[in-house]
């Protein structure tokens, strides 16, 4: 049940703020263009700071969909982690500003979107109370290794 209403409530943000960014990129897109380039640069795609704000934000407004509704939750909040580490690093540089009111706003902002990280982080890990692959793998290889001695055991009966 928590589920259910946690995942909808971290989400929100995601979806308004990716429409948002999606619908009238704006301003962001002024702050994106130095990322931008760079990303082109080490990377060889296009230096567009208008379609990179555009698909972020249509990043975050699927991935949030998509986490809010339960559909590939552990998935939706990886993309979601990773989208909002460049939209705050990008868009909330409070070390940069020499104006303390803004500063202070800046920094609330950088520090509001460190905790969503940490909270898609969590949503990412989080199996619902179903064991992890980790968990499975090492469960399946215990297995394998009875069924092993379990089969020598018969083969030296068998011999015997």
């Amino acid at each position: 049940m928590i589920r259910r209403l946690a995942r909808p409530m971290l989400a929100a943000i995601f979806v308004s703020g990716g429409l948002e960014a999606l619908r009238h990129p704006g301003a962001r897109v002024q702050q994106a263009a130095p990322f931008t380039a760079k990303v082109a640069e080490l990377t060889g795609t296009p230096d567009d700071p208008e379609m990179m704000v555009r698909a972020n934000g249509a990043l975050m407004a699927t991935a949030g969909l998509m986490l809010a509704t339960g559909r590939f939750p552990r998935l939706a909040s990886t993309m979601l982690a990773a989208s909002i580490i460049p939209t705050t690093l990008v868009g909330h540089q409070f070390w940069k500003e020499t104006d303390q009111g803004a500063r202070a706003n800046q920094q609330t902002q950088f520090l509001k979107n460190l905790g969503l990280l940490g909270g898609t982080i969590l949503a990412s890990v989080d199996t619902a109370g179903k064991p992890g692959l980790a968990w499975r793998a090492q469960n399946a290889a215990k297995a394998a290794k009875r069924e092993a001695r379990l089969a020598k055991a018969q083969a030296k009966l068998a011999v015997s």
